[in-house]
């Protein structure tokens, strides 16, 4: 029997992924084809500089930290063309808010925000597209920018999502803007959380420090299909209800869930309906980033709970209702992202602080296998490819290690530029974006 049970778990995991194939050239969405961060590129670059094993380098107007998206030899980017205010005006228009909290802010007259697209074998903007032309646009952190959500790219589409700014879809053949959409909320530090593609629904986190939701838009017209509020929350400070988390879809049981990380609760929806399925009180974390991961063999998501706890949580996703005392599996405490998600391969999870400390947890039971400091600075969430596990640093130094009971590191490469998008393998290359350009490294 328990054979039995085994045979068809694993059909059911294979079927899972079978039925999500996508070629080795593709990079559709934050974190890649299954949103977790692995790819199945192979030939990807293990040594490079400046001037060394560089296809090509190309500028990118503007300011944005969102990752590359490909498909059909095109990458695509969103950026924000920035129009700055002078130093007394800056000065004045923050002038409200508390010292250090101005200190952290970055203020514009107004801001342009596009998408951009670039020919892979060459190198060359092949199309600019404009978007929103904000005025006077809120105040962000200056650790973010206006255009950090990643595109969300499938057959002739690109979503493209700036948060409160605006939501548009681009036909990428002609690029045309097919509708736009604007759900206005306070950020309070800018967008973060990417758009979702889950079969004719565009999912959108809006988690707000004065609202916050989670909808589902039909993405051939923009219009909600629906709209589900966040539970009530302890926290008094609407600054602690934020989040900017990504989700994932999963089906697990025969149950189709999209898992919603926020502050305070981590939480399942029917994804045709937005009906929650469960819950879990994950305490008092806020403004959560990383995006969950998925084992669909244990039936185990991995959370990171955001900055004021910086814990990793295992929870089982066969609930139903408050499941807070009953599913949560394991917790980690130490060196644990509020910024880069974490990574699943083979029975591990490796992460990597914001202060870049990497560790490596086996995913049963919780327990560190390893801990090494890489130094440097951490947003851009690791990937996996070719046998290799890849960390890129706000410096501009990317670590590969190998996977394994180990730490073992491979090379460490360095490029000009601020890294905080994450990068994307393809078959014999890596893109990463810099704070300047775009390089194709070859292999």
């Amino acid at each position: 029997m328990k054979s039995c049970c085994r045979i068809l778990l694993t059909s059911l995991v294979f079927a899972w992924f079978t039925a999500h194939a996508y070629s080795a050239q593709e990079w559709p969405q934050f974190r890649g084809p299954h949103g977790n961060g692995i790819s199945e590129a192979v030939d990807v670059p293990l040594e490079w500089s400046e001037t060394r094993n560089v296809a090509w380098r190309t500028a990118v107007p503007g300011k944005g930290w969102s990752s590359p998206v490909v498909r059909d030899g095109l990458a695509w980017m969103t950026t924000a063309v920035e129009n700055h205010l002078s130093p007394k005006e800056v000065e004045e228009a923050l002038a409200n808010l508390p010292a250090r909290e101005a200190k952290s802010r970055q203020v514009l007259r107004s801001v342009s925000l596009k998408a951009v697209c670039i020919d892979l074998k060459s190198g060359e903007r092949v199309k600019t597209v404009d978007l929103f032309e904000v005025e006077d646009p809120d105040p962000i952190h200056t650790l973010n920018s206006y255009s950090s959500p990643t595109p969300v790219l499938e057959s002739d589409r690109i979503y493209c999502h700036f948060g409160t700014f605006g939501t548009a879809s681009v036909d990428t053949k002609s690029g045309d803007i097919v509708w736009k959409k604007r759900l206005p909320l306070e950020h309070s530090v800018g967008p973060g959380s990417s758009p979702f593609v889950h079969d004719n629904l565009l999912i959108l986190i809006c988690d707000g420090v004065d609202v916050q939701y989670v909808t589902a838009l039909d993405k051939s017209t923009g219009e909600a299909v629906w709209k589900t509020d966040r539970p009530e929350m302890r926290a008094e400070k609407g600054d602690q209800k934020k989040a900017y988390s990504t989700p994932i879809a999963i089906n697990h049981g025969g149950r189709d869930q999209i898992i919603c990380m926020g502050s305070q609760w981590l939480i399942s929806y029917d994804p045709a309906t937005g009906k929650e399925w469960w819950r879990v009180d994950h305490g008092k974390g806020f403004s959560v980033v990383p995006r969950p991961v998925f084992d669909p063999g244990s039936g185990t998501v991995f959370v990171g709970t955001g900055f004021g706890s910086g814990e990793l949580w295992a929870v089982r996703v066969d609930g139903k209702g408050d499941v807070s005392d009953t599913h949560v599996v394991w917790k980690a405490t130490r060196q644990i992202p509020t910024r880069p998600s974490p990574l699943l391969h083979d029975g591990k999870i490796y992460v990597v602080s914001d202060g870049g400390i990497a560790s490596c947890f086996d995913a049963a039971g919780g327990d560190l296998l390893w801990a090494e400091r890489l130094g440097g600075n951490f947003s851009a969430s690791p990937v996996f490819a070719d046998g290799k596990i890849y960390f890129c640093s706000h410096e501009g130094q990317i670590t590969i290690i190998a996977p394994g009971d180990e730490y073992r590191e491979l090379a460490v490469n360095e490029i000009e530029g601020q890294i905080m998008a994450s990068p994307v393998p393809l078959d014999g290359a890596l893109l990463i974006r810099t704070d300047q350009a775009l390089y194709r490294i070859r292999g």
